[in-house]
């Protein structure tokens, strides 16, 4: 079974680029460009993965990964925070709320797929 993921980031330019690499890799992909969208498509569409970035309109990164952790419905969902702010604080914010991973923007694509995969078992 092909796995899901959601994308949820603002900024158009790395939404394009990480949904073609996902694709590529045989994911199927959804996105949202801010973090109320982003509980709503996790919600109903369950994804195996979001690729959650942490600086988004509406609700951050922090707030939708909280939201998620404490729904037991969507307890089986990674997530995978994407950020431009990689300082020791936040990065231990992101997996002390309950981040699966933490990956710092800009990040290589080749570390993305390889983080994907390992995340996706």
């Amino acid at each position: 079974m092909t796995k899901k993921i959601l994308i949820a980031d603002d900024e158009q330019n790395i939404v394009i680029s990480v949904e073609f690499l996902m694709k590529r890799e045989g994911y199927a992909v959804s996105v949202a460009a801010d973090g109320d969208e982003a509980l709503a498509r996790i919600r109903e569409e369950k994804p195996d993965l979001v690729l959650l970035d942490v600086m988004m309109p509406k609700k951050n990164g922090f707030e939708v990964c909280q939201e998620v952790r404490a729904d037991a419905a969507l307890a089986d969902v990674r997530i995978l925070m994407l950020t431009a702010r990689g300082r020791d604080t936040e990065v231990a914010k992101g997996l002390a709320i309950g981040a699966d991973a933490y990956m710092t923007k800009p990040f290589s694509t080749r570390e993305l797929v390889e983080k994907v995969r390992e995340l996706l078992g």
